[in-house]
């Protein structure tokens, strides 16, 4: 009866893109029913999800009504209104990752203070609200420096780098001149970023996974290389801070801490989300247990399952080309003859300049030839907007 309780589970989940899409593969086969909300109504998780609810993700109305229609809610971004899921929290509501840790992590400034006060390493970092203050805190950091906006960052956006005095100006007006919350971090000179994905259950089990050592251009992710190439010292520090920081924030389902290491070996954390992560995909293939299976299994109740790498693995995003339009993908054919190739494509309507169109997987006996080939398979790849 226990068993028949959890599979008849109704999952919904606040967001419909590429996340959300892949959640729902992952849940279909288990058997369960999935509610979306997301505003598109062709959004990438539309063509499977067993319900849409076409509403804006503030819409308090339609959050209360997805959680009627739903016994546990989760969501695939961050950047929501949690003082609705706060209110049903109360009521009765479950929803995973609580709203309590969702608050914090939605702001950086908040998040890396909870870390701070945690006495787990970060980078130095300030509130800021002026050109002044930036200027300040940078002759106290050194330069280069990073400014970001305290919420609402994504894939780059939100983020600027400061080389110099001369380019605080910009900065504080590419981010806003102040109308957004900012903060300041001191820029490491890291020598990997590494990610750890890690899940915990509602009884507080955890399980992570192999570390990925992740390559960024222009902030956006490009490539994920599993297992990452680290001393075992780096390993096992990057682990137990996982294990820290999911305990911290009392996480349920899956959470990604990206990480920066350096030249003497120290490992800093560097941002949290708190949901199935970009550098995680790799679990798909690569995985006995994907991060999308990991996480419905965490927030309806069901065992944990083995993280084991199969092979080492590379994956590659995907991303649209700088023409803009209605999404037209060029070169699956070609790429699949790569050995050992996966193709992910999201099922996004519109392209347009580096936009997470998709993205592939290529397994290898080793991290080398996986790499050659994925660089290989996604050169083959085009993808751009038709008008």
């Amino acid at each position: 009866m226990l068993q028949e309780e959890i599979t008849n589970k109704r999952v919904g989940i606040i967001g419909g893109g590429q996340l959300g899409k892949m959640m729902i593969l992952e849940a279909k086969k288990m058997d369960f029913e999935v509610i979306i909300l997301d505003p598109s109504s062709d959004c990438p998780a539309s063509s499977i999800a067993d319900q849409q609810i076409v509403a804006q993700f503030d819409d308090q109305q339609a959050i209360k009504q997805l959680a009627d229609q739903s016994d546990v809610v989760t969501y695939e971004f961050e950047h929501i209104n949690v003082e609705i899921l706060k209110r049903l929290e109360k009521q009765g509501y479950q929803t995973y990752p609580t709203p309590t840790s969702l608050e914090v992590i939605q702001d950086k400034y908040q998040q890396k203070k909870k870390l701070f006060t945690a006495d787990l390493p970060v980078p130095e970092f300030k509130k800021v609200s002026t050109v002044k203050e930036i200027k300040e805190v940078a002759d106290q950091f050194g330069y280069p420096v990073m400014l970001k906006s305290c919420t609402g960052g994504y894939d780059g956006k939100g983020n600027a780098l400061i080389n110099e005095e001369a380019e605080v100006e910009s900065a504080y007006q590419e981010l806003g001149e102040g109308q957004q919350p900012l903060m300041a971090e001191q820029f490491i000179p890291f020598t990997k970023e590494i990610s750890v994905i890690i899940c915990r259950d509602t009884a507080g089990k955890r399980v992570v996974y192999p570390i990925a050592e992740n390559e960024h251009q222009n902030s956006i992710l490009i490539e994920t290389k599993v297992p990452a190439q680290i001393t075992e010292e780096v390993k096992k520090e990057a682990i137990e801070l996982a294990r820290q920081v999911i305990d911290v924030f009392a996480g349920v389902g899956i959470f990604c801490i990206e990480m920066f290491t350096t030249e003497n070996g120290e490992v800093l954390i560097n941002e949290i989300a708190p949901r199935p992560h970009n550098s995680g995909h790799y679990s798909i293939e690569g995985g006995i247990t994907s991060q999308f299976e990991q996480h419905i299994r965490a927030i309806t109740g069901l065992p944990l399952g083995p993280t084991t790498l199969l092979r080492p693995i590379v994956m590659r995003n995907l991303l649209g080309g700088k023409q803009e339009g209605q999404a037209v993908v060029d070169g699956i054919e070609d790429a699949l003859q790569v050995p050992e190739t996966k193709v992910h494509i999201y099922g996004k309507q519109e392209s347009y300049y580096e936009r997470k169109m998709g993205h592939l997987t290529v397994m290898a006996d080793d991290v080398e030839q996986a790499a050659e080939r994925a660089s290989k398979a996604e050169s083959l790849i085009q993808i751009r907007g038709s008008n």
